[in-house]
C-alpha cells in the first residue's frame, strides 16, 4: 500500500449485547446440524468400508481362478505349491488389512455414536417430554453406546457381535490364515495327520489373536462420560 494514500482511520464499534440465553430454535438448529454431519460421516465410513470388504472378496476369488488355472497346467506340484502360498500369504496380509480398517471404522462408528448420544440428551434437556418417544439412548457411556446400537435394548446381545462385520473378517481371515498354515507344513513335509492339526491350529491362533485385540479397544473405551446412565433397572430407555 502507497504511503501517498494512507488507509482511513477505523471508526470504533458499538459493543453490542451478547445474549445470556441462545434461543432454543437456534440451539435445536445448530444441534440438528451437528447430528446429520455426525450421520452423513457415519454413512461416508461405512460406504468406504464396505467397498474395501468388497475389493478383499473379489481378490480372494480371483485367487482361486488363478490357482485352478494352475492346477489345470502344471497340476499338483511346485508350481502349484509356490502359487498356493504366496496367494494365501498376499490374501492374508490383504484381509488383515481389510480387518484393521474395519475395527478402526467400528472404532470411530461407536465415537459418532457417543456424539449424537449427547445431541439427545441436550434435545431432552431442551424438552423432556420427548424422552419417552427416543427408541436409541442418551446417554454417553459404554451402556449408552451400547444401547444405541442394541436398538432401545438393555445390552448388546451375542448374536450382533457374532454377526458384526469386524467378526466377518476376522472369520475369513482366520480361515485363510488355517489354510496357509496347513499349506507350508505340507510343504516342509509334515505328515497328514500333523498337516491336519497345525492347519486349524493357525486359524485358531489367529482368531485368538485378533479376539483378545477388538477385546482389549472395547475396555479401553472412553470413560469421560458426561451423561452416565443411571443404575440398570431393567428399562429398555435410555
Amino acid at each position: 500500500m502507497s504511503s501517498e494514500h494512507p488507509m482511513p482511520p477505523v471508526p470504533d464499534r458499538p459493543v453490542t449485547d451478547v445474549p445470556n440465553e441462545v434461543p432454543a430454535g437456534v440451539r435445536a438448529q445448530l444441534l440438528a446440524t451437528e447430528h446429520w454431519s455426525l450421520l452423513a460421516t457415519r454413512g461416508t465410513t461405512w460406504s468406504e468400508v464396505m467397498s474395501r470388504i468388497t475389493i478383499h472378496l473379489t481378490v480372494s476369488s480371483a485367487a482361486l481362478v488363478v490357482l485352478a488355472l494352475v492346477v489345470q497346467a502344471s497340476g499338483f506340484g511346485t508350481a502349484f505349491d509356490i502359487m498356493s502360498i504366496g496367494l494365501a500369504a498376499a490374501i492374508l496380509l490383504l484381509g488383515t488389512l481389510t480387518g484393521v480398517r474395519v475395527h478402526n471404522a467400528s472404532t470411530d462408528d461407536a465415537m459418532m455414536i457417543l456424539g449424537m448420544n449427547r445431541l439427545r440428551a441436550a434435545y431432552i434437556d431442551m424438552d423432556p417430554s420427548i424422552a419417552p418417544h427416543l427408541v436409541t439412548s442418551w446417554h454417553d457411556d459404554m451402556a449408552g453406546i451400547s444401547r444405541t446400537y442394541a436398538m432401545g435394548y438393555p445390552r448388546t446381545t451375542v448374536s450382533q457381535v457374532v454377526g458384526s462385520t469386524s467378526m466377518f473378517m476376522v472369520v475369513v481371515n482366520a480361515i485363510v490364515a488355517g489354510t496357509l498354515g496347513a499349506l507350508v507344513a505340507h510343504v516342509a513335509g509334515a505328515p497328514v495327520a500333523l498337516v491336519s492339526v497345525l492347519g486349524p491350529a493357525a486359524g485358531l491362533g489367529y482368531l485368538a489373536l485378533m479376539l483378545e485385540i477388538g477385546r482389549r479397544s472395547v475396555a479401553n473405551g472412553p470413560t469421560d462420560s458426561h451423561f452416565p446412565s443411571p443404575p440398570d433397572d431393567g428399562s429398555v430407555q435410555g
